[in-house]
């Protein structure tokens, strides 16, 4: 049975969804306040549907000053045929029930034909506001992160629709105390009383909105995100606390549009220059990243994200959030350094093993250099001189010189310390290179390589060093694991073949000791290890090089004795032919049964 690694990039990719939509949740208040219930309402439904991919979004207010109990449907634009907005509106209500005391429920329903899964999240405790129920025909409705998104818009929607209230009510007390005052003047020394019980009221309301208004900006200072509003129409903007110490403007000083592009970094501003034209022409829903340059030289890295509204004039107004990511780039600039100085020092280490196997390459054409050199000497001191055998041994030592340096060529750029190259490259090429390393040191372990090479292989891009030092550590643990096998041939066989019609996939099949069953999860972490002597670090690396080149690397025990190690590549835009190679070059243990490759 093949075991493979899980690719985290589809998860990566939900997460950074989840955290953009928890963005533009957390921008909501700001876009609220002042707002009607209605309005917010509208924003909240338009909001969900586009987030969670809903079929439908629900909300009935129950509980709200000066206005009767509400009920707003939206459906999407795709299952307006399908769900009535009436109907969808008496089916909810029944499956809500009238107890408020059933907070959350959630389950698979039929409404009419279609089965939909339900959820609902209430507005208070006891649904005092009011209550959202989401409805979406997927069985898996709702997700984790579709919960957690869910009950923070509901979160935010009841902070939006109490401030609304609180609002109103500031509104109704304040028309009451009017009243009162007119109509009461001759009775004024009666009315003080009740006048500054009412004033005190208004300040713990005032109060009470402040105190919102200092947890938001709380709130958007310890994630670093700051919100902002654009009115097209005169370009007014206006920046929250937070994004004023992003951009490190003056608080006190209205921002205008030269500034903001003024601090933008210079390679940024046509990115910049595109938003805002594309805004202007009233597209919405903009995500993009974009750095700041300030005024001492250092570099900001933003996140932006922005849509637009209109409001009740029809006045295009665009809103979004911003987020500080520069202390994460940097983080995830420093933790490439270390994985590459970790590469790094893995590769040397696994070169200091080969360091009998290399010293043999070199020393082989250098006797030959020796040899033939004094072969030449007696030929030109014969007489008369043999010029034509003369010359023949001076080719062969220009061969022999030429063979030794390109094992010291091949020697330097696997223990090379420089940056990630990105480049076109013969996998089957790069492979060679390192046979050419390995191979004495596999003769001396007595081990029989197979070489099954595919030709009509097309390239790959990637770094060729940093893939020579994944299959060097292959071949190397390969044959590690049978250096106690003493009952069979030690076989080793390396193959290149396409995966798929766009990967490139090369396996390592040995006929050692095989892989341990409870040992499988373990295999590809850092420092775990099975040999003696050994770092635990080549099988981690060699995932995490796997991985920068949007590859996998698995492993799996074979029918028979021994393991399989496999990694799986993106072939490259372009194509390329390798040569077909399938032989079996000879060890002394296998000279008697086949010899393919002798030595040169």
């Amino acid at each position: 049975m093949e075991v493979q690694l899980q690719h985290p990039a589809d998860d990566i990719k939900l997460l950074q969804r989840c955290i953009n939509d928890l963005v533009s949740l957390l921008a909501l208040p700001a876009m609220w306040s002042g707002s009607k219930p209605c309005d917010i309402v509208h924003t909240l439904l338009d909001s969900l549907l586009r987030m969670l991919d809903l079929d439908f979004v629900y909300v009935s207010l129950t509980n709200l000053v000066d206005a009767a109990p509400s009920e707003t449907v939206r459906v999407a634009q795709s299952q307006e045929q399908m769900f009535r907005p009436r109907e969808l509106c008496t089916f909810l209500n029944r499956w809500l029930g009238d107890d408020p005391q059933k907070r959350y429920l959630q389950e698979r329903s039929h409404i009419g034909d279609e089965e939909v899964s339900l959820v609902s999240w209430p507005l208070g405790v006891q649904r005092e506001i009011g209550v959202i129920v989401a409805g979406s025909r997927r069985a898996d409705f709702p997700r984790d992160t579709e919960a957690l998104i869910l009950g923070i818009a509901a979160n935010q929607a009841l902070t939006g629709l109490q401030q609304a209230r609180l609002l109103t009510e500031q509104k109704r007390v304040a028309d009451e105390l009017d009243q009162s005052v007119a109509r009461r003047t001759a009775e004024l020394a009666a009315a003080n009383e009740v006048l500054r019980k009412e004033v005190a009221e208004r300040r713990r309301a005032e109060d009470a909105l402040k105190r919102s208004e200092a947890f938001l900006a709380e709130g958007q200072r310890l994630s670093r995100v700051g919100s902002f509003s654009w009115r097209l129409d005169t370009n007014e903007i206006t920046f929250s606390e937070e994004l004023y110490r992003i951009f490190e403007f003056d608080c006190d000083a209205p921002v205008k549009l030269e500034q903001i592009v003024g601090r933008v970094h210079p390679e940024d501003v046509p990115l910049l220059s595109e938003k805002m034209d594309l805004a202007r022409t009233n597209i919405s829903d903009h995500d993009y990243a974009i750095r700041l340059r300030m005024p001492d030289g250092r570099v900001k890295y933003l996140r932006t994200k922005s849509y637009g509204i209109r409001d009740r004039e029809g006045r295009l107004e665009h809103v979004g959030a911003i987020q500080d990511a520069t202390e994460h780039r940097l983080s995830e600039e420093a933790l490439a350094k270390v994985s590459s100085e970790l590469a790094h020092v893995t590769r040397v280490t696994s070169l200091g093993a080969l360091t009998a196997s290399i010293a043999h390459e070199v020393n082989q054409p250098l006797s030959g250099i020796v040899t033939n050199a004094s072969t030449c000497l007696r030929m030109l001191a014969a007489d008369p001189p043999n010029v034509d055998g003369a010359r023949e041994t001076a080719r062969r030592t220009i061969r022999d010189g030429n063979r030794a340096s390109d094992v010291i060529t091949r020697l330097r750029a696997l223990c090379s310390k420089k940056e990630t190259t990105t480049e076109s490259l013969d996998l089957n090429e790069a492979i060679r290179e390192v046979i050419a390393l390995s191979l004495s040191e596999l003769q001396r372990n007595r081990v029989i390589l197979q070489t099954e090479l595919a030709d009509d292989l097309p390239v790959v891009t990637g770094d060729r060093v940093q893939l020579q030092q994944v299959v060097l550590n292959l071949l190397r643990n390969a044959s590690d694991a049978m250096s106690g096998v003493a009952d069979r041939p030690r076989e080793l066989v390396i193959r290149t073949e396409r995966d798929e019609s766009d990967r490139i996939r090369l396996t390592v099949q040995d006929a050692g000791v095989g892989l341990d069953p409870q040992a499988m999860d373990r295999l590809f972490e850092a420092f775990y290890t099975t040999k003696n002597e050994g770092m635990g670090m080549g099988l981690s690396v060699s995932r995490s090089i796997i991985e920068r080149h949007h590859g996998r690397l698995w492993a799996a025990p074979n029918d028979g004795p021994g393991a399989t190690f496999s990694f799986s590549i993106p072939c490259g835009l372009a194509s390329a032919t390798g040569a077909r190679s399938l032989g079996v070059i000879g060890t002394p243990a296998a000279k008697d049964a086949k010899r393919v490759q002798g030595n040169p």
